[in-house]
Formats: C-alpha cells, sequence, structure tokens
C-alpha cells in the first residue's frame, strides 16, 4: 500500500523475500533447503490475518508483485482472524511441503511457535511480518531460531496510540477529554498488549478519561458495530481511537459529531479522509515520522490537514 502504515513494511518484507530466499541450513537455527538453486522461491505461501482485513490484502498484493516479476507464485491462505485455523493451515501446509517460503501474520504469535519451529527445521524460509512470533510483544527482536522478523512492536503502537489521542485532547484543550478506544480483536493477546499499553498511557494523562472501550475488529463494519454500541451508552465522547479500518466505519456511525479520531494504520481509505476534509481544523501527525513506531493519524471529524506521506 502507498499509505503511511504500509508503504514500507511491504517495500521492507519485498527486500526480505528476495535476500531470504537462501538455504535456512546457512543460517542459525535453520535446517534444510527451501530454494531453488537459481536462489529464488517458487512457491510463496502467505498467512495473512484475514482477506477481508485491508492491510493483509495490500502486503498481498506487494508479496504477489514480487513473485510474477521473479517467475513464482503467491497463495493467501485466509484463516479470517481465526488463530487455531492459521496453526491447522500452517501445520498442514509443512506436511504436504506445499511452499518453499512462509509470510507469517500471526493471528496468536504464541499459538503459531511449533508450526514456525516445524516449518524452519523442514527448511522452508519463514518471515514473521507485522506481528510477533512468540510470547513477547515489547520486543522486535526474533523469538523463533531460523526465522527473518519485520515486525510492528505491538506495546510500543499502543502507547503512540495513546500519545496520539492526548495531543488530539490537547488540541481541543480539553479538559476532561472523553476517550473510546476501540480494541481490536480481544482474543488476540497481540491486541491485549497494545490494549493495555494504550490506555496505561492514557490512564496517566492528567484531565484524560477512557471512558468506553469496545472491540472494534479490523473491518469497517466491526467499526460501525462498535461505535454504535458506544454512542448509545456515552454520546460525549470526544476522541475514538482504533484501526483505520474501524474507524472509517465509527467515523460514518457518528455522523455530524465533532469527534477527533485517532487511526492506527493510515490506509489509503483514511489518508484520503484527511485530504479530502474541509477548513482548518488541526491534525496530529506522529513526532518522528523517520522513527521506528506507530504509524497513526489523528483527524477531525470535519477539517483538517493531510499528515505528509511517508516515503
Amino acid at each position: 500500500m502507498v499509505a503511511p502504515r504500509t508503504a514500507l513494511p511491504v517495500l521492507a518484507l519485498v527486500a526480505l523475500l528476495a535476500a531470504g530466499c537462501v538455504n535456512p541450513a546457512e543460517q542459525p537455527g535453520g535446517g534444510g533447503g527451501g530454494a531453488t538453486p537459481s536462489g529464488g522461491a517458487s512457491r510463496i505461501g502467505f498467512f495473512g490475518f484475514a482477506k477481508a482485513n485491508s492491510f493483509s490484502a495490500a502486503t498481498f498484493a506487494g508479496v504477489e508483485e514480487y513473485a510474477r516479476a521473479n517467475g513464482a507464485t503467491a497463495e493467501f491462505l485466509d484463516p479470517n482472524f481465526d488463530a487455531q485455523a492459521q496453526v491447522q493451515q500452517l501445520q498442514d501446509a509443512v506436511t504436504a511441503k506445499r511452499f518453499d517460503v512462509f509470510v507469517v501474520q500471526a493471528n496468536d504469535g504464541a499459538a503459531v511457535v511449533p508450526a514456525i519451529q516445524s516449518a524452519v527445521r523442514a527448511g522452508i524460509t519463514v518471515v514473521v511480518q507485522f506481528t510477533p512470533v512468540g510470547t513477547r510483544y515489547d520486543t522486535a527482536e526474533p523469538q523463533v531460531d531460523g526465522t527473518i522478523t519485520l515486525i510492528d512492536v505491538p506495546t510500543l503502537n499502543g502507547e503512540g496510540l495513546g500519545r496520539l489521542a492526548i495531543q488530539a485532547c490537547q488540541s481541543r484543550k480539553l479538559n476532561p477529554c472523553e476517550v473510546a478506544y476501540l480494541e481490536g480483536l480481544k482474543a488476540l493477546p497481540l491486541d491485549n498488549a497494545r490494549t493495555q499499553a494504550a490506555v496505561s498511557v492514557l490512564e496517566a494523562a492528567q484531565g484524560v478519561r477512557v471512558k468506553a472501550r469496545a472491540e472494534g475488529g479490523y473491518t469497517q463494519e466491526s467499526g460501525r458495530k462498535a461505535m454504535q454500541d458506544i454512542l448509545q451508552k456515552d454520546p460525549g465522547i470526544d476522541v475514538v481511537i482504533g484501526s483505520s479500518q474501524a474507524v472509517l466505519g465509527a467515523e460514518a456511525v457518528a455522523g455530524g459529531k465533532d469527534i477527533l479520531y485517532v487511526a492506527n494504520g493510515a490506509s489509503r481509505q483514511t489518508v484520503e479522509a484527511v485530504r479530502r476534509a474541509a477548513g482548518s481544523a488541526r491534525t496530529t501527525c506522529p513526532s518522528r515520522p523517520s522513527a521506528p513506531g506507530p504509524r497513526s493519524w489523528a483527524w477531525p471529524r470535519r477539517g483538517a490537514a493531510a499528515c505528509p506521506p511517508r516515503t
């Protein structure tokens, strides 16, 4: 995706696909050969979060582009956010020797560890993309030997979301400032780690109240439902945090309410929402655009200046 959230990760992932198509036996913890003699992977299995998720779809588009350019094939195995279904897909693919390379967006990083270890032992090159594989959600370091890791640390992402929401409150001089947090999926440990990190930052801020929490998920439909529930109980919400997909759904439900939104992801759609907004109200952008961490944008319901895109 060209939007800030995915531009760098997708480009880096493509680079890793090229660099990762070497014999894992030559890597620490590796074993067996998972590459073609020319160094290019012929079969790439993409174990994404879900086809319904725009982030996964955009990442897979980059994988497919790489595959076509290098005479390879790529397949999206869709668990639809089901952690156990994803584990089964990984196990089946290892047994069947279907792929030379796995690209894994783990729904549950701890649950997939045995399957990932089996893949490495079988000589499959494993790229861990965006979410950690392991039990720690506060580090970018690889947690399974022999894997290639390109992730966004959930706790750092959560802390960044909290700080952006505080900046949004301050931009309106709101005290108290009522914040609603649209959590990802409560069944996923990484989302719980991100949520706790964000809420901790918010609760430590003077004048900021976490007024509502609901499962917003990663689709516009789930965001709409969560926002409907929140507004029924707390119609005075000032700031809403959520995934870029959920926030788009929430914004549609809120209608004309003067709410500030912090979108975790800056997808094409959320970037466009910022760019087409009228007026001169303020928008909050990351303070260090080139630094690792959350790529999240905040924009008002009506009127905002667009943050500069990441390149």
